[in-house]
């Protein structure tokens, strides 16, 4: 089965005041070091976000077709763009993300035979910003898209998702905020 990756960079990091993607991460940056995570359990890997902003970076990356429409906007690039069946797709700001837990991911999608697989945190909130979606996903995104729905969430719950719950919830911290990177690099 053919897998793909894409990492979401297209926010506005308004809360944490600057480009999360750019944060400094172990001798790069949390965007490279995503990337670099997605691209081992994929086999490939793209940056959703502006090209003239991420043209410097050693990863090939794709504008939203539907620009400022936020993360629905950022999936419907990425699966808009694939050729694969089974897309990976995670947002920039989730520093403990593993390729073996992103691998986990895509082979339970795969065996799933549903249109995808989120993940589900201990708290019991659904993480479509870390999930497996099926190119066939792409006229749901679309049509969202064109009716104005914004609200992932919303999009998601009408798709066919495997849901797998996970008693370990660090891969899902996500940095928001200034407090987030600083006790992030406390640790």
């Amino acid at each position: 089965m053919s897998r793909a990756g894409f990492v979401l960079v297209g926010g506005a990091s308004r809360r944490m005041g600057r480009d999360k993607a750019r944060l400094p991460y172990r001798n790069g940056t949390l965007v490279g070091h995503i990337a670099i995570q997605v691209q081992r359990a994929a086999g490939s890997v793209c940056l959703v976000g502006a090209p003239e902003r991420y043209g410097d970076l050693p990863f090939p990356a794709i504008p939203d077709v539907f620009p400022g429409a936020g993360p629905v906007a950022g999936v419907h690039a990425a699966l808009a763009a694939t050729t694969a069946e089974w897309n990976l797709v995670v947002a920039c700001d989730m520093p403990e993300l593993t390729s073996e837990f992103l691998l986990h991911l895509l082979r339970e999608a795969e065996r799933a035979s549903r249109q995808g697989l989120i993940p589900v945190s201990p708290e019991g909130r659904r993480q479509p910003l870390c999930a497996v979606y099926h190119r066939s996903c792409l006229r749901a995104f679309e049509d969202a898209l064109r009716a104005g729905r914004l609200k992932l969430e919303e999009v998601v719950s009408g798709l066919d998702l495997a849901a797998q719950p996970f008693a370990e919830g660090r891969w899902f911290r996500n940095l928001n905020t200034p407090a987030d990177w600083a006790a992030l690099t406390q640790r």
